[in-house]
């Protein structure tokens, strides 16, 4: 667990509400800030090469590459042409999850009963931000979860309990090519890993002193520096706290 400044250029900064989608084309040699506003929450991503997004995150070549399914400080997130996409470089939370997935209407309804089948859920979140971008189900693929507990015991079973997170905790990923990032700002209520209460979290694009002069662009239903981004792509203003 590690936290440095990271002085830069801010190129997008937003507050994605509890329960929204977001996604932006991170450039190259920027830095992807996520930031867990209060603390608990866990944020679903997936990642593809900005320019063919046929290349995509893999979770087997990354925790193959690295030794561990828990992502922390140094970890590299590969392709699965195993070739990295992102660079973890900094950490405050401590470990993320690479195997408890996307949660779903499918899957709530087969874990929690047939009652949760119209809640909202983290696959209809990617694919309706995937779409904005040319993708589809066949390109959702064992995404990340931020900030998300899973442990896993000796014998191999593993289970989504109470966060590791606080307010503020961030992890920091450095693109090693252009990628196309999506979230999911987990609307779960059904087990802990927002603590049964979805809230918001930050995302910020930085371009480090020194690389250069280019830019992200970000899309989704988030807020940033205070203003809101509506489903359709209208502003008005808001508070971080915007809710789904």
């Amino acid at each position: 667990m590690t936290a440095t400044a990271r002085p830069g250029r801010v190129v997008t900064d937003d507050i994605v509400p509890a329960r929204a989608a977001w996604s932006a084309v991170v450039r190259r040699g920027q830095l992807l800030t996520i930031t867990d506003l209060h603390g608990n929450q866990a944020a679903d991503f997936l990642l593809y090469d900005a320019h063919d997004t046929s290349v995509r995150y893999s979770a087997p070549d990354t925790v193959q590459a690295q030794g561990s399914v828990f992502l922390t400080t140094g970890s590299v997130l590969m392709s699965d042409e195993h070739t990295p996409l992102m660079t973890v470089v900094e950490d405050t939370c401590g470990r993320h999850d690479t195997l408890g997935g996307a949660c779903s209407k499918e899957s709530n309804t087969l874990r929690y009963g047939h009652h949760t089948w119209s809640q909202h859920a983290c696959v209809e979140n990617f694919l309706a931000e995937g779409a904005r971008h040319g993708l589809g189900k066949r390109d959702l693929v064992s995404n990340i979860n931020w900030f998300m507990n899973v442990p896993v015991e000796k014998d191999g079973t593993l289970g989504i309990v109470d966060g590791l997170s606080a307010p503020g905790l961030k992890v920091v990923l450095r693109a090693e090519t252009d990628v196309l990032a999506l979230l999911s700002n987990c609307p779960q209520i059904n087990n802990p890993c927002n603590g049964f209460d979805p809230t918001a979290v930050r995302m910020t694009i930085t371009e480090p002193d020194g690389t250069g002069t280019g830019t992200g662009t970000g899309t989704g239903t988030g807020t940033g520096t205070g203003t809101q981004v509506g489903p359709h792509g209208e502003n008005h203003e808001d508070d971080e706290d915007g809710t789904r």
